[in-house]
This record gives C-alpha cells, sequence and structure tokens, in this order.
C-alpha cells in the first residue's frame, strides 16, 4: 500500500522540505506519496510545524504519527486533537546552530567586547579580562540543546554549573537539580543561559527572586522560550545594576513589538529568534529515520513526553 506523508509546515518551505524530504526518504529506503495537498482521511504520517495549515488533527484518521519540524512542544501539547505519537524535532543542525549562537554570545560578555564595539570616542581600556577557567557558567536546561551547550563551554574551559528538573550526570558540569539546586546555581553565576522548555513550571523562573539571587552585575543569554523570563522583574534588574546585560532572542510576542522597551534598554541586546532553527536537509534525515522505524515496528524517536510538556 501506498505511504502518504502530509507535509503540514511552512507553506513557503514547502519546495525545500519536498526535495530534502525526498532525498532523505530515498536515502532509507522508503518510497511515498509526498504532498502539501492531500484528502485528511488518506494521511499515514504528518510532517508538521504549528505556523502550518493544520491545527485540528480530527480528520487525520488513518494517521499513525505526527513528525515534528520544531524542537519546541508548547504549542501542541495541549491540543487536545493531537491523540497520536508527536516526535519533536533534535538534530544536529539545531544543535549546533544553538552552540554557535550562545557560545559567541557568552564569550561576547566574558571579554567585555561591547566596551569596544561601542566605542564612540578613543578608549584604551586595558582591563583585562579573567581566563575562561576563572569564569562561573551556568546553564538553565540540560537536555539535547543545554547539554551540548554545557559540553562546549566545558571545552573552553569554562567553570560550568547545570539546572535541569531531573538530576543529570555530564562531565565536566556541575549538576543540580530542585528548588535548593537551582537557588546555588544562581548565586554562584556570572553568566546564565536559558535553555529549558517552555512549561507552566518553568514560566518566570527567573523571577525577581531569582534575579536577586545572581551575583551583581551578572549577565542573563535567552535563547530557549520567551516565558522562561518575567519581563518586568528582569528590566527592573536592569535598571537598578543588578544584572549587567540581558541578551534575548526569544519574546512572549513575536516579533518583538516596535514599543516594547527591551528594544530601546542599553542594556538589552534583542536578536530576532536566530539564535537556532530548523536547517531542512538535517531535519529532513530526522523525519525519513522516524518514519523507517514506524514502518519497521521500531520505538520512534524523540517522542513527546505529554505529561513533562516536552
Amino acid at each position: 500500500m501506498t505511504i502518504n506523508v502530509l507535509y503540514a509546515g511552512n507553506p513557503a518551505l514547502w519546495p525545500i522540505y519536498e526535495t530534502e524530504l525526498h532525498k532523505s526518504l530515498e536515502e532509507v529506503g522508503i518510497a511515498v506519496n509526498l504532498s502539501d495537498d492531500m484528502p485528511p482521511e488518506t494521511v499515514d504520517y504528518i510532517v508538521y510545524a504549528p505556523n502550518g495549515p493544520v491545527q485540528d488533527f480530527t480528520p487525520f484518521i488513518r494517521a499513525q504519527a505526527v513528525f515534528g519540524l520544531w524542537a519546541g512542544a508548547e504549542k501542541v501539547v495541549g491540543n487536545p486533537t493531537l491523540t497520536i505519537p508527536y516526535t519533536r524535532m533534535v538534530d544536529g543542525g539545531l544543535r549546533e546552530g544553538m552552540t554557535e549562537w550562545v557560545t559567541g554570545h557568552v564569550l561576547r560578555h566574558h571579554l567585555g567586547m561591547d566596551e569596544f564595539v561601542h566605542r564612540t570616542q578613543p578608549l584604551w581600556n586595558r582591563h583585562v579580562p579573567p581566563l575562561a577557567r576563572d569564569r562561573s557558567v551556568a546553564v538553565l536546561g540540560l537536555g539535547e540543546l543545554g547539554a551540548a551547550e554545557a559540553q562546549a563551554l566545558v571545552a573552553l574551559n569554562f567553570k560550568v554549573s547545570g539546572w535541569s528538573r531531573t538530576q543529570k550526570d555530564i562531565p565536566g558540569v556541575t549538576c543540580y537539580s530542585g528548588e535548593q539546586g537551582l537557588a546555588s546555581v544562581l548565586a554562584g553565576a556570572e553568566i546564565v543561559v536559558l535553555l529549558l522548555p517552555s512549561t507552566p513550571e518553568t514560566e518566570n523562573v527567573l523571577n525577581e527572586e531569582r534575579l536577586d539571587l545572581m551575583p551583581q552585575g551578572a549577565v542573563v543569554i535567552n535563547p530557549g522560550r520567551g516565558p522562561l523570563i518575567d519581563d518586568a522583574a528582569l528590566l527592573a534588574a536592569l535598571d537598578r545594576g543588578q544584572i549587567g546585560h540581558a541578551t534575548l532572542d526569544v519574546f512572549r510576542v513575536e516579533p518583538l513589538p516596535d514599543d516594547n522597551p527591551f528594544w530601546a534598554h542599553p542594556k538589552v541586546t534583542v536578536t530576532p529568534h536566530i539564535a537556532s532553527d530548523t536547517r531542512p536537509n538535517t531535519a529532513a534525515r530526522v523525519v525519513a529515520e522516524n518514519l523507517r522505524r514506524s514502518e519497521a515496528g521500531e520505538p520512534l524517536l524523540h517522542l513527546l513526553d505529554r505529561t513533562a510538556g516536552y
């Protein structure tokens, strides 16, 4: 029987995904009927992104699984019509992109580069930054992306600690979990990187109380999810000098509205959700492997845990 695969991602990316999915499926030896438009009742698998045309999965009575193209699942975990297995996108392209973006900004703040990049008059300030081994960096969230970033920072010789919902063991990283563990991590971190998923439990994980736990002048870097930070508390902490700078790539509302105070704040760097993105060529390989596994009766990779929310 023909395997029908519906592409239900961003319509603008369909021509690229059509090519890459066909290529990757051919590599794993599976022939499919791939389209961005087919009767729902005939669909066997859905390649999906929340910004695509499908929000109601009820008509897809034959579908066996939904292969997500986004790493985050907060936009689908509460969808009552999604009752079949859903896989998150975990692939090398996402991991590499996030590692490069975060490492770049950690080094930027560690070395104090802004003072020279934004120089408006002659400046000969020979304040020498500490070595990485004397700089403490914390990564909140030690999943696929967080663990990779923590290990990249360890490789650069930073003192790296990490916090996650459940206890982890990562070589070179001092790992914590639980409420007291979070307090300990924040109290010792000069730079904090947020890579937690967006769940009810992680919303406003950096609130006024926790921002005050951090060393005065500490830096916050958020490429994870906008709701992880209490925006008003962060702005207040920046204004009183408790937080020295915030580099933000994700926000509660995107695109970030023109009148949002983050744009004009001298201690905030805004980037437009570019820390990492799904690359069609690498994502297609993950989709193809999961489709192969499903057809072979093998366990799917990166299944959504609906209870945990990611």
